[in-house]
Parts: structure tokens; sequence; C-alpha cells
């Protein structure tokens, strides 16, 4: 039995710290070097206790199988403004030697049947700890800010139906997946004139001592999971 929730979880969310600032220095690094960045901006959570129980009974996890059945318990989200962006992240996540992946699932390609489209990957990640080394399962989810907004819509209506909707808003999350997913490819089509735009928008920008760095932080920190 966990007896001390906040012992156990403690792992989860010094990996979830850590790869916050790996992944948003990833982004800093294409920025400095005046190059388009794939990641637009990176949020992340530890699974509540609440949240964990629930996926225990619902998937039969036993509790001594806890770190090595449930993959999400610490949860990373990459957003791209391009549906391009997300198979460039993976590919930079392939080349890092600070973590393992252990599984791949493409559901950009792959498209589940409610519409759901993300590209999910999970990784072994050590932690250091004062006991020592401590590999720690998370959950890397790549997708477009399109993809993400019709996800967060779809994510909260599944509480509210208790994952069983209606015909109707089935249907209609259905068109909305199918539109989100248009909207990207339209983008994708004219990626090379946006980026253009960007770069002399950025270059001609006068720096603004309210938006400094670590103000763009904290924005990221209010978007976390």
């Amino acid at each position: 039995m966990v007896e001390n929730w906040q012992h156990f979880l403690l792992p989860y969310q010094q990996a979830v710290n850590e790869l916050k600032v790996k992944l948003r220095g990833m982004r800093k690094q294409f920025e400095d070097q005046a190059q388009h960045s794939p990641i637009e901006f990176v949020t992340g959570r530890v699974k509540p206790v609440d949240s964990i129980k629930e996926k225990m009974v619902r998937r039969h996890v036993q509790e001594d199988r806890l770190e090595q059945d449930m993959q999400d318990i610490a949860g990373l989200r990459i957003m791209c403004q391009f549906v391009e962006d997300i198979y460039v992240v993976v590919d930079l996540l392939r080349e890092r030697g600070d973590m393992t992946i252990l599984e791949e699932r493409d559901y950009v390609t792959n498209v589940k049947p409610s519409g759901y489209r993300s590209y999910h990957i999970v990784i072994e990640y050590p932690v250091q700890l004062t006991t020592g080394e401590k590999r720690i399962l998370a959950e890397i989810q790549v997708r477009t800010l399109a993809m993400n907004f019709w996800a967060t819509i779809e994510h909260s209506l599944n509480y509210k139906y208790g994952g069983t909707f209606p015909k109707d808003v089935k249907d209609r999350l259905q068109r909305a997946a199918t539109a989100a997913f248009k909207l990207d490819q339209e983008m994708s089509e004219i990626r090379e004139e946006i980026q253009e735009a960007q770069t002399i928008f950025s270059y001609n920008r006068q720096p603004d001592p309210k938006l400094t760095e670590p103000n763009r932080e904290e924005n990221d920190e209010s978007r976390d999971l």
C-alpha cells in the first residue's frame, strides 16, 4: 500500500520539473539561432492522487505494479505550430541521451475513432535522489495547438458524460476534430510564409522589459496541465 503519496510522487514531480526546463531549453536554442522552433510551448504535471486511484480501478492496475504499469503519472505536453513540427520534435527526442524511449503511439496519422490526434511517447527518465538514482516512467504528448484545443474540450466533456457521449455530442466532436485538422493542413500549406513573417516580426520588434524571458516562463507555467 502507498502510505505516503507525497513521498511516492516526489520523484515524479522532480522528473516533470527537470524535463520542462530541458524541453524549454530546446526552444530557446532554436530562438537563439534565429531558427523556427518546432516547440511552441511546454507544459507538465504530476497526475493527482484521485486520478491515479480512479485509473488503477478502471485499468485494473495493482498497487505493487503502479510504477511499472501506469506510464503517465508524470506527464509533459509539447505544443507545436504545425503538424510537421510534431515529427521534428519526435526526432529530436529520439536523439537525446538523457532519456530512453520505450514506446511510441502515433495518433496523428492513426487518428482515434473519436477524432483525437496526438503523438504519445513513453520514456524512462533517471532522477537523482539522496537515496540514489530512480528511473521514472513519463509520457510526453506532442500535438499542435488546434489538436490541443480539441483534446482539452473533449476531456472536459468526457468528465461531464462519464465517458459515454450522447450521439449528437459525439457527432459534433468528430466534425470539430475534422475541422481542427483541416485548419492544421491549411496552415501547413502556407507554413513557409508564416515562418518568414514571424522571423521579420521578431527581428523588427523592440525589446520590451515587461516581456523578459522569466515572464515567458511564468506564462508557460500558467498553461501547465
